[in-house]
């Protein structure tokens, strides 16, 4: 379990779900975070549900802590960090997990050489199935790329890309895992058309994609070529992917990526 103090400044649904599953894996103590946001309902709500300290005043969250995870919009990183730049000093790791903002404008805020770490990670943390990329700022060091690791490994999968790819990060697994939900509500939808229950359908339609994706990450093979173990000649499977690729779903897929990075770099 990590010592360090942490302040959560934005306590909304990527916030919860970092708090929720580092608590739940054991890398953080509840008593060492302190989460704060604009909104009195969300925090009586973070408190009820986490049992962590939370407070309104964004300078009263990141005194006395080791830890800044800035977790708020775009838009709001800026308003945010002229509240909180005189407080940090270099002994402070600040965290930015704001989708489209560099590490570079982060850093413009600051007046002391703050080490400032960029990082995309998915809600899927809240079951400890993240999958997040980091990137380290102008004064980060390998002992805040360790941390990182630490806190964002401790919830799933964390690699390390150059910060230009952040975006394409932001347009995959950022905000992949809406696109894996619609993909699993469909599957679901066929199969009540075809005559099983909701819940029944909606379960292994669940289940087909957990099991498949970990097919993937378990023995390394390429998607194609475990593809291609399911599809035997004439056979049923063959028939839904012509389905499948009559429907574009690859280049649909491929544009949604597209879009949602072109929209991060707007963010930014």
């Amino acid at each position: 379990m990590l010592t360090q103090k942490i302040a959560f400044i934005g306590a909304g649904a990527m916030g919860e779900a970092l708090m929720g599953g580092w608590i739940r894996a054991g890398v953080v103590a509840r008593e060492n975070i302190v989460a704060a946001d604009v909104v009195a309902d969300r925090l009586r709500y973070i408190a009820e549900q986490l049992q962590v300290r939370t407070t309104m005043d964004n300078v009263e969250a990141v005194s006395g802590v080791d830890v800044v995870l800035l977790a708020v919009k775009p838009h709001v990183v800026a308003p945010v960090m002229a509240q909180i730049a005189p407080t940090l000093t270099p002994q402070h790791t600040l965290l930015s997990i704001a989708a489209g903002i560099t590490t570079q404008a982060i850093e413009k805020h600051l007046t002391a050489p703050v080490p400032v770490v960029r990082i995309m990670p998915n809600t899927p943390a809240l079951v400890g199935a993240a999958a997040s990329a980091i990137c380290l700022g102008r004064h980060a060091r390998e002992e805040h790329r360790y941390l990182a690791h630490a806190l964002f490994g401790a919830v799933g999968v964390a690699v390390d890309v150059e910060e230009k790819l952040l975006d394409a990060v932001t347009g995959l697994s950022g905000s992949g895992p809406a696109y894996v939900y619609l993909f699993i509500e469909a599957l679901s939808d066929a199969g009540v058309q075809q005559g099983l229950s909701r819940d029944v359908a909606t379960k292994l339609a669940a289940q087909t994609v957990l099991g498949a994706a970990q097919m993937v990450l378990t023995t390394g093979k390429h998607p194609g070529e475990l593809k291609d173990m399911v599809t035997s000649p004439g056979g049923t499977t063959i028939a839904g992917i012509a389905a499948l690729e009559r429907g574009a779903l690859r280049g649909t897929v491929m544009s949604a990526v597209a879009a949602a990075t072109q929209r991060a770099k707007e963010l930014g």
